[in-house]
Protein backbone atom coordinates (compact mmCIF):
# COMPACT_ATOMS: atom_id res chain seq x y z
CA UNK A 1 0.00 0.00 0.00
CA UNK A 2 1.17 3.60 -0.58
CA UNK A 3 0.46 7.31 0.81
CA UNK A 4 -1.42 9.48 -1.48
CA UNK A 5 0.17 12.88 -1.21
CA UNK A 6 -2.80 15.08 -2.06
CA UNK A 7 -5.22 13.58 0.56
CA UNK A 8 -3.00 11.71 3.12
CA UNK A 9 -4.75 8.73 2.14
CA UNK A 10 -3.59 5.39 2.46
CA UNK A 11 -3.99 3.30 -1.08
CA UNK A 12 -4.90 0.08 -0.27
CA UNK A 13 -4.83 -2.95 -2.85
CA UNK A 14 -8.92 -3.02 -2.04
CA UNK A 15 -9.41 0.50 -3.17
CA UNK A 16 -7.16 -0.17 -6.47
CA UNK A 17 -9.90 -2.64 -7.44
CA UNK A 18 -12.45 -0.25 -6.88
CA UNK A 19 -11.16 3.03 -8.50
CA UNK A 20 -8.37 1.69 -10.80
CA UNK A 21 -8.02 -0.24 -14.29
CA UNK A 22 -5.77 -1.97 -16.40
CA UNK A 23 -6.06 1.21 -19.01
CA UNK A 24 -5.46 3.83 -15.79
CA UNK A 25 -2.30 1.95 -14.92
CA UNK A 26 -1.30 2.01 -18.56
CA UNK A 27 -1.49 5.66 -19.20
CA UNK A 28 0.77 6.00 -15.91
CA UNK A 29 3.30 4.00 -16.79
CA UNK A 30 3.39 5.73 -20.13
CA UNK A 31 3.80 9.14 -18.19
CA UNK A 32 6.59 7.24 -16.12
CA UNK A 33 8.55 6.46 -19.70
CA UNK A 34 7.30 2.71 -19.18
CA UNK A 35 4.79 1.93 -22.49
CA UNK A 36 5.90 -1.64 -22.59
CA UNK A 37 4.45 -3.69 -19.33
CA UNK A 38 1.56 -4.84 -21.09
CA UNK A 39 1.55 -8.03 -23.03
CA UNK A 40 -0.71 -7.98 -26.09
CA UNK A 41 -1.00 -11.47 -26.44
CA UNK A 42 -4.75 -11.76 -25.51
CA UNK A 43 -5.16 -12.29 -21.57
CA UNK A 44 -8.59 -12.29 -21.17
CA UNK A 45 -11.19 -13.04 -18.20
CA UNK A 46 -12.45 -16.87 -18.50
CA UNK A 47 -14.27 -17.38 -15.55
CA UNK A 48 -15.86 -13.89 -13.76
CA UNK A 49 -15.35 -10.38 -15.12
CA UNK A 50 -13.50 -8.48 -12.49
CA UNK A 51 -10.48 -5.83 -11.48
CA UNK A 52 -8.11 -8.26 -10.73
CA UNK A 53 -5.29 -6.70 -8.52
CA UNK A 54 -2.61 -8.05 -6.68
CA UNK A 55 1.31 -9.26 -6.12
CA UNK A 56 3.07 -11.06 -8.55
CA UNK A 57 4.12 -14.77 -8.30
CA UNK A 58 5.42 -16.73 -10.68
CA UNK A 59 5.66 -19.85 -12.41
CA UNK A 60 7.76 -20.74 -15.18
CA UNK A 61 6.22 -23.89 -17.29
CA UNK A 62 8.11 -25.55 -20.24
CA UNK A 63 6.28 -28.07 -22.91
CA UNK A 64 7.69 -31.82 -22.03
CA UNK A 65 7.12 -35.29 -24.27
CA UNK A 66 8.19 -37.94 -21.53
CA UNK A 67 6.94 -39.33 -18.38
CA UNK A 68 7.61 -37.03 -15.29
CA UNK A 69 9.14 -38.59 -12.91
CA UNK A 70 7.88 -35.98 -10.17
CA UNK A 71 4.18 -35.02 -11.22
CA UNK A 72 2.94 -31.54 -10.37
CA UNK A 73 6.14 -31.25 -7.77
CA UNK A 74 6.62 -27.56 -8.50
CA UNK A 75 3.44 -26.34 -9.34
CA UNK A 76 1.74 -27.93 -5.84
CA UNK A 77 4.75 -26.11 -3.91
CA UNK A 78 3.90 -22.50 -5.60
CA UNK A 79 0.25 -23.57 -4.84
CA UNK A 80 0.98 -23.97 -1.67
CA UNK A 81 3.65 -21.05 -0.99
CA UNK A 82 0.71 -18.76 -2.14
CA UNK A 83 0.23 -15.78 0.23
CA UNK A 84 -2.85 -13.54 1.16
CA UNK A 85 -3.39 -10.93 -2.16
CA UNK A 86 -1.07 -13.21 -4.27
CA UNK A 87 -1.63 -13.19 -8.01
CA UNK A 88 -0.13 -16.59 -9.43
CA UNK A 89 1.34 -16.00 -12.59
CA UNK A 90 1.90 -18.85 -15.11
CA UNK A 91 4.61 -18.40 -17.97
CA UNK A 92 3.90 -21.09 -20.38
CA UNK A 93 5.18 -19.05 -23.47
CA UNK A 94 1.35 -19.25 -24.62
CA UNK A 95 1.07 -23.43 -25.06
CA UNK A 96 -2.17 -24.74 -25.93
CA UNK A 97 -0.53 -28.17 -25.06
CA UNK A 98 -2.49 -29.05 -21.98
CA UNK A 99 -4.92 -27.15 -19.75
CA UNK A 100 -2.20 -25.95 -17.27
CA UNK A 101 -4.59 -24.72 -14.78
CA UNK A 102 -7.90 -26.04 -13.48
CA UNK A 103 -10.58 -25.91 -10.31
CA UNK A 104 -8.51 -28.07 -7.67
CA UNK A 105 -5.15 -25.99 -8.39
CA UNK A 106 -8.03 -22.86 -8.26
CA UNK A 107 -9.37 -24.17 -4.97
CA UNK A 108 -5.83 -24.81 -3.57
CA UNK A 109 -4.74 -21.53 -4.00
CA UNK A 110 -7.78 -19.80 -3.09
CA UNK A 111 -7.30 -21.55 0.80
CA UNK A 112 -3.68 -19.76 0.53
CA UNK A 113 -5.34 -16.38 -0.02
CA UNK A 114 -4.25 -16.27 -3.64
CA UNK A 115 -6.89 -13.46 -5.33
CA UNK A 116 -6.38 -15.03 -8.90
CA UNK A 117 -4.63 -16.55 -11.73
CA UNK A 118 -2.66 -14.94 -14.88
CA UNK A 119 -1.80 -18.16 -17.21
CA UNK A 120 0.23 -17.18 -20.76
CA UNK A 121 -1.14 -20.86 -21.96
CA UNK A 122 -4.60 -22.87 -21.24
CA UNK A 123 -6.88 -23.65 -18.57
CA UNK A 124 -9.30 -26.16 -18.00
CA UNK A 125 -12.31 -26.51 -15.66
CA UNK A 126 -14.11 -23.32 -16.57
CA UNK A 127 -17.47 -23.87 -15.33
CA UNK A 128 -16.21 -25.51 -11.81
CA UNK A 129 -13.81 -21.78 -12.04
CA UNK A 130 -17.21 -19.92 -12.74
CA UNK A 131 -18.94 -21.21 -10.27
CA UNK A 132 -16.74 -20.77 -7.71
CA UNK A 133 -16.06 -16.83 -8.77
CA UNK A 134 -12.37 -17.49 -9.11
CA UNK A 135 -10.74 -15.12 -11.13
CA UNK A 136 -8.65 -17.00 -14.19
CA UNK A 137 -7.56 -14.96 -16.88
CA UNK A 138 -5.89 -17.32 -20.08
CA UNK A 139 -5.04 -17.03 -23.45
CA UNK A 140 -7.34 -19.99 -24.16
CA UNK A 141 -8.37 -23.61 -23.09
CA UNK A 142 -7.67 -27.41 -23.64
CA UNK A 143 -9.04 -30.51 -21.91
CA UNK A 144 -6.31 -32.46 -21.16
CA UNK A 145 -4.06 -32.71 -18.10
CA UNK A 146 -1.03 -30.88 -17.82
CA UNK A 147 0.62 -35.01 -16.78
CA UNK A 148 3.58 -35.72 -19.02
CA UNK A 149 2.75 -32.48 -20.83
CA UNK A 150 3.74 -29.51 -19.27
CA UNK A 151 5.10 -28.87 -15.97
CA UNK A 152 6.60 -25.58 -14.27
CA UNK A 153 10.56 -25.61 -14.34
CA UNK A 154 11.47 -23.12 -11.74
CA UNK A 155 9.52 -20.80 -9.19
CA UNK A 156 9.56 -17.23 -7.81
CA UNK A 157 11.49 -16.07 -10.52
CA UNK A 158 11.08 -13.30 -13.22
CA UNK A 159 9.56 -14.61 -15.65
CA UNK A 160 8.44 -12.96 -19.53
CA UNK A 161 5.34 -13.08 -21.29
CA UNK A 162 5.12 -11.27 -24.42
CA UNK A 163 8.41 -9.56 -24.00
CA UNK A 164 7.28 -7.67 -21.01
CA UNK A 165 9.10 -8.96 -17.46
CA UNK A 166 7.27 -10.49 -14.45
CA UNK A 167 9.01 -10.28 -11.27
CA UNK A 168 7.91 -11.87 -7.97
CA UNK A 169 6.03 -9.19 -5.44
CA UNK A 170 4.91 -6.45 -8.48
CA UNK A 171 2.02 -5.15 -8.41
CA UNK A 172 -0.39 -6.86 -11.08
CA UNK A 173 -3.52 -5.64 -12.22
CA UNK A 174 -6.09 -7.33 -14.95
CA UNK A 175 -9.31 -6.75 -15.87
CA UNK A 176 -11.35 -6.87 -19.08
CA UNK A 177 -8.98 -4.65 -21.40
CA UNK A 178 -5.77 -7.25 -20.58
CA UNK A 179 -3.03 -7.53 -17.88
CA UNK A 180 -0.08 -4.96 -16.59
CA UNK A 181 2.73 -5.41 -14.42
CA UNK A 182 4.27 -2.21 -12.66
CA UNK A 183 7.57 -2.97 -11.71
CA UNK A 184 8.40 -2.00 -7.72
CA UNK A 185 10.36 0.71 -8.61
CA UNK A 186 8.16 2.81 -10.14
CA UNK A 187 4.89 1.46 -7.80
CA UNK A 188 4.56 4.10 -5.96
CA UNK A 189 5.03 7.19 -8.79
CA UNK A 190 2.74 4.87 -11.06
CA UNK A 191 -0.18 4.30 -8.53
CA UNK A 192 -0.41 8.01 -7.34
CA UNK A 193 -0.59 9.08 -11.04
CA UNK A 194 -3.52 6.38 -11.61
CA UNK A 195 -5.39 7.56 -9.01
CA UNK A 196 -5.19 10.78 -9.43
CA UNK A 197 -6.72 10.73 -13.28
CA UNK A 198 -9.03 8.41 -11.86
CA UNK A 199 -10.77 11.34 -10.10
CA UNK A 200 -9.67 13.69 -13.17
CA UNK A 201 -11.49 11.49 -15.49
CA UNK A 202 -14.82 11.68 -13.29
CA UNK A 203 -14.22 15.59 -13.30
CA UNK A 204 -13.99 15.14 -17.13
CA UNK A 205 -17.05 12.58 -17.52
CA UNK A 206 -19.48 14.90 -15.51
CA UNK A 207 -18.44 18.30 -17.40
CA UNK A 208 -19.18 16.54 -20.66
CA UNK A 209 -22.35 15.21 -19.80
CA UNK A 210 -23.46 18.60 -18.57
CA UNK A 211 -22.78 19.54 -22.42
CA UNK A 212 -19.32 20.48 -22.42
CA UNK A 213 -17.68 19.09 -25.60
CA UNK A 214 -15.24 16.83 -26.10
CA UNK A 215 -12.66 19.48 -27.25
CA UNK A 216 -13.53 22.18 -24.58
CA UNK A 217 -12.97 19.37 -21.91
CA UNK A 218 -10.14 18.82 -22.47
CA UNK A 219 -8.53 21.76 -22.64
CA UNK A 220 -10.11 22.78 -19.43
CA UNK A 221 -8.82 19.32 -17.79
CA UNK A 222 -6.04 17.73 -19.89
CA UNK A 223 -7.13 14.41 -19.54
CA UNK A 224 -8.84 12.21 -21.64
Amino acid sequence: MMNADDTNETITLAMMRQVLSVALVCDALDAEGLPRQSPRVKLQPMTIPVVLVGRCRTTLWADMAHVDPQPYELELRAVDGCRPDDILVCAAGGSMRSGIWGELLSTAARNAGCVGVVVAGAIRDVARMREMGFPVFAQGTCPYDSKDRQRVIDIDVPVEIDGVLFAPGDLVFADEDGVVVVPARVEAAVVKRAWDKAHAENQVRDAIREGLSATDAFRRFGVL
